[in-house]
């Protein structure tokens, strides 16, 4: 059986379970982490997760469901997050922007409608920002925003899997992009797209907790008066009228300012917000060069900051052939800064050295059994307090074959 039947076979077990999954429901991590042990090389990590082989699997913190499970499921949907908690997601995203009217609603990106619903294949298409442009000799291409419709239009659009096809002459090819490792197999019935407010009722019902992530507007701000504060600010609010205590949220921005805000503005939501570190190399910042950051770790915690989340290489180096802890990590620690990593089965098979994720140690990845080896690094050695996943499974069966919270 290939990588990719097992995957399916693995979200059919999810699929059968998902409609009413309560809190008190059994997890169910199914064949994915057991495939991924087979493909390790021999030594005291397999003999350790082997051991675990058959135990109930835990909830924990330390498992966040990266957009849900999007894997398989259309991110940001029902489904998606249905499958997330099944898997033993402990906390779930939703990543969050506005519509014309201002409602929050859970998107990987204000733009992304093209790519990540049936918007061009409905009436609505008419109202996108750029409509579809067929390749004709270049690359095909959309633009489609939240804020380009209201609510009400948005809730009528179906999730699908995020892809588009460059290389499409119609609407129809340009949708159907979907990489080979992943599945349009839950997709096709179309997933139920879901506001911030719904997301909350949701993932609460599934006994989760909450990562929203403020993301940055493809709008000028202010939008209509709507500032960037309010907008901040409305987030949080959300929560606080789901009351919703503010120790199961874990706000997040790639701005820094958003999570300045809320610590200076919502203290107790802000102890817990989430500094999203997207600064690279290419910036002129080295994750294995400490004087390259600005601002510092040890001035990110004096100005309240008590999280910072880096992709996988930002936390990775090799020393003599061996996967060991970057500068990055080592002086993220050292300032006691909670570091949560992004994102683990977003990369497809390992088999070529893991893409971008993997860039800082790719030389030495070769197989999927290596995930579990990176992740064993990051959680005992960089000492991660959270993982992201497309597929909450994998870092739900670690986390609870090692005990932790």
């Amino acid at each position: 059986m290939t990588s990719v039947s097992r995957l399916v076979a693995g979200a059919i077990l999810i699929s059968a379970t998902l409609a009413g999954a309560a809190p008190a429901a059994d997890i169910e991590v199914g064949p994915r982490p057991s495939f991924l042990i087979e493909k390790m090389a021999d030594g005291a990590l397999k003999d350790e997760l082997l051991a675990c082989a058959g135990k109930p699997v835990s909830r924990t913190l330390f498992s966040i469901g990266h957009r849900g499970a999007p894997l398989q499921f259309p991110e940001h949907t029902e489904e998606s997050y249905r499958a997330a908690a099944k898997m033993g997601a402990g906390i779930i995203e939703c990543d969050v922007t506005f519509t014309s009217d201002k409602e929050l609603v859970c998107r990987h990106a204000q733009n992304d409608l093209h790519t990540t619903t049936n918007i061009l294949a409905t009436d609505l298409a008419g109202k996108c920002t750029k409509g579809f442009t067929p390749a004709a000799g270049g690359k095909a291409s959309a633009e489609c925003r939240a804020s380009d419709i209201s609510l009400a239009e948005f809730k009528t659009l179906n999730g699908k899997m995020d892809a588009a096809n460059a290389a499409a002459e119609t609407v129809e090819e340009y949708m159907n992009g979907t990489a080979g490792w992943r599945t349009d197999l839950y997709a096709a019935a179309g997933g139920t797209v879901m506001t911030h407010k719904e997301s909350i009722a949701l993932i609460a019902s599934l006994g989760g907790k909450f990562t929203p992530e403020l993301k940055s507007p493809s709008v000028e701000m202010p939008y209509d008066g709507f500032t960037q504060a309010d907008y901040a600010q409305k987030m949080i609010d959300e929560y606080k009228q789901a009351g919703i205590p503010a120790s199961d949220v874990w706000p997040q921005s790639f701005n820094l300012d958003d999570v300045l805000y809320w610590i200076e503005n919502e203290p107790e939501f802000g102890k817990q917000a989430v500094f999203l570190d997207g600064r690279s190399s290419g910036d002129g910042f080295d994750p294995l060069r400490p004087e390259t950051f600005t601002p510092s770790m040890q001035d990110l915690a004096d100005n309240g900051v008590n999280y910072i989340a880096p992709p996988i290489w930002m936390l990775l180096t090799l020393a003599d052939g061996q996967i060991v802890p970057s500068p990055y990590a080592v002086e993220a620690k050292k300032a006691g800064l909670n570091i949560i990593a992004w994102s683990f089965e977003r990369s497809g098979p390992l088999n070529a050295g893991g893409g971008w994720y993997y860039q800082s140690v790719g030389e030495v990845i070769s197989n999927d059994g290596q995930m579990y080896e990176v992740l064993d690094v990051l959680a005992r050695q960089a000492g991660i307090v959270g993982m992201f996943s497309d597929w909450p499974a994998t870092v739900s069966y670690y986390a609870s074959c090692m005990g932790l919270k």
